[in-house]
């Protein structure tokens, strides 16, 4: 997976997708699967906005039930279900526990009711899905950190957990594979036009500072909230921000889904890669889409939501790493009341400006799939050509090939490959990880260690990834910058507190891979200084 991008210049394309979050990854990896000559780009990395700022699920949303957003919540249910099929190492199960206090919000006959109705909707789903009760002691059993106080008992259920930077990644590798010419840190400047009608793009490569054009029949964006600054469909975006809090580890491999008590507003705590994501918020957004910064004001609301329910309180001294992240959300222009952010439908729409060109707005990580499809399908429609969806029900690149075997399921193939993982001594946490974060591409990452047995080793001590995981990712997976590799293809700057000498010894590591000399070197260590620990 290297950076080319020689095959884009003047160049002519059925199709120009802008922006490489999650919606565009899957876009140009359904339009090159159904022969369709396509080019990705982004101004930035792949995924570094909102798609990798997410709260890293795969799920229906239980919340949307209370806005009678069914059809979306079985929309969600059903991809869910069938990306846990195609994309075992990708999307696993992640079980939520409920808790129902005497002052809580919903009750539990009314969340009884409502995990009834979201086990319905996810039809064909297997039972140990569906959801369960707990009496008080047997749930403060199963969550003993949470305070018991006033608790009437309470409910899991299940949904999924992902990788979200990772997932846009192994979309933009397969589109790759497929035939798609695909350019992180490309700007489209300008389109251009032919008798007002879209027919191709100015695009500025950031990294030789050259500009060049792109010839395309049809050309979508999917930029995420920098559309709210394009004036064909800025009046359409509503932006908000979340963010999110790295916390300590629980030593559970359960999640909650809690309420705040000041609003009533649904957040999670959840367990991801050994520590805890918590999380999110969800505020009106009016700043630049290049300074999304976390707000104490926000820190603050997260601490309090989840300190009326916990024995031990955390503080900003727990803080481990944070992060922020900006939704768009489909604007209703007819409705102009002042209704909570967190009330906006999650649902998604396409765009056609005058000019032919498509937007796609709103939407949730979790069916972006199925919306990328319909982008598809309209710009085939356009162009006259006749071919379904070819995404629906397909193994993704890396899932493992004996696991698409009916009779050798992924637990046969990741036990197996974690007993490897092991013996050439690698920890048996970050081995479980690296099949998850790599799927079949894990096996040339435990080749590589029979080369160099002290690959094996922890890049930090503190987080499951391996020195073997960091130079495979800066080699093979088209790192440009240092935050890139540590933020993106492995979270260390979020998931860590490093300090100075880590990200100097990180950047010793893997400068000759990435042919960086003493000054590049200066470069990236100073665009990562801001994340850094004293």
């Amino acid at each position: 997976m290297k950076r080319n991008p020689v095959p884009l210049y003047n160049q002519t394309f059925d199709l120009l997708v802008c922006g490489g979050g999650v919606y565009g990854a899957w876009t140009a990896y359904d339009a090159a699967l159904r022969g369709l000559k396509v080019a990705l780009i982004d101004q930035g990395d792949w995924g570094s906005a909102t798609s990798s700022a997410s709260s890293k699920l795969i799920h229906g949303g239980l919340r949307y039930l209370e806005q009678f957003e069914f059809k979306l919540v079985r929309k969600t249910l059903s991809e869910r279900e069938m990306l846990m099929r195609v994309a075992p190492h990708r999307v696993w199960p992640l079980r939520f526990g409920v808790p129902v206090y005497t002052h809580s919000r919903v009750g539990l006959l009314r969340m009884k009711l409502g995990l009834m109705l979201y086990d319905f909707l996810a039809a064909g789903q297997q039972a140990v899905m569906r959801h369960r009760f707990f009496n008080r002691l047997h749930f403060s059993e199963r969550f003993p950190w949470l305070n018991n106080q006033s608790l009437k008992g309470g409910f899991t259920y299940a949904d999924a957990q992902t990788d979200d930077a990772r997932l846009v990644l192994e979309l933009v590798n397969g589109a790759m594979d497929t035939g798609a010419v695909c350019v992180n840190y490309c700007r489209l400047t300008s389109l251009r036009e032919n008798e007002s009608r879209a027919a191709g793009a100015n695009i500025h490569d950031l990294l030789t500072n050259s500009e060049h054009e792109i010839h395309a029949r049809q050309i979508v964006y999917t930029a995420g909230h920098w559309m709210a600054a394009d004036s064909h469909s800025k009046d359409d975006c509503l932006l908000t921000r979340g963010i999110h809090l790295i916390m300590p580890g629980m030593r559970q491999n359960e999640a909650l889904l809690l309420t705040a008590q000041s609003d009533g507003r649904v957040f999670f705590v959840i367990p991801w890669y050994g520590l805890t994501l918590l999380g999110t918020t969800d505020t009106p957004y009016q700043g630049p889409p290049d300074q999304v910064n976390v707000e104490k004001t926000e820190v603050a609301y997260l601490l309090n939501a989840v300190n009326a329910y916990l024995q031990t309180p955390w503080t900003e001294r727990d803080i481990i790493g944070s992060f922020a992240g900006v939704r768009v959300l489909k604007q209703d222009r007819q409705d102009t009341s002042t209704a909570a952010p967190s009330s906006v439908s999650r649902d998604w729409v396409l765009k056609t400006a005058s000019n032919g060109v498509h937007y796609s707005i709103g939407g949730k990580l979790t069916s972006a799939r199925q919306d990328a499809a319909r982008i598809v399908d309209q710009v085939c429609a356009e162009l006259d050509i006749q071919t379904p969806c070819a995404t629906q029900g397909r193994v993704f690149p890396w899932t493992p090939q004996l696991a698409q075997e009916m009779e050798y399921k992924f637990s046969d193939w990741s036990e197996a490959t974690q007993t490897q993982a092991v013996q050439s001594g690698v920890d048996p946490e970050s081995a479980r990880w690296l099949m998850h974060r790599h799927g079949s591409k894990a096996v040339d990452i435990l080749h590589s260690i029979k080369q160099q047995p002290a690959l094996a080793h922890r890049i930090i001590p503190a987080a499951p990834f391996i020195d073997a995981d960091l130079m495979h990712c800066a080699d093979e997976e088209m790192v440009v910058h240092l935050d890139d590799l540590l933020r993106r293809r492995i979270p260390l700057l979020i998931l860590t507190k490093l300090t100075e000498a880590d990200l100097r010894q990180v950047i010793t590591k893997i400068s000759g891979i990435l042919n960086w000399d003493e000054a590049r070197c200066a470069q990236e260590f100073a665009r990562c200084r801001a994340w850094l620990h004293p």
